[in-house]
């Protein structure tokens, strides 16, 4: 997970584009042939397309941008101390 990554995702897509980003490489992830490097990578992209996606719903339901961000980077670091 990357804060950065997750603000760009964010600030510069929509949820609809995210979830269909996401389809796309869930399904990529299920070829055969894929290395698992590039399962590594694409799973990563997908961690950050998912606290995207929660970011937005936060804002949705009032948040503003900045403190969705921070609350989702500080529950990501809570999970992460247990």
């Amino acid at each position: 997970m990357k804060v950065p990554v997750i603000r760009q995702f964010f600030e510069n897509s929509s949820p609809e584009q995210l979830n269909a980003t996401l389809e796309v490489l869930e399904a990529f992830c299920e070829f055969r042939g894929v290395s698992e490097a590039e399962i590594d990578v694409a799973g990563e992209m997908i961690t950050n397309i998912c606290g995207a996606l929660e970011v937005h719903e936060s804002v949705k339901n009032g948040a503003e941008p900045r403190e969705a961000l921070n609350a989702f980077s500080q529950k990501v670091m809570g999970s992460i101390d247990r």
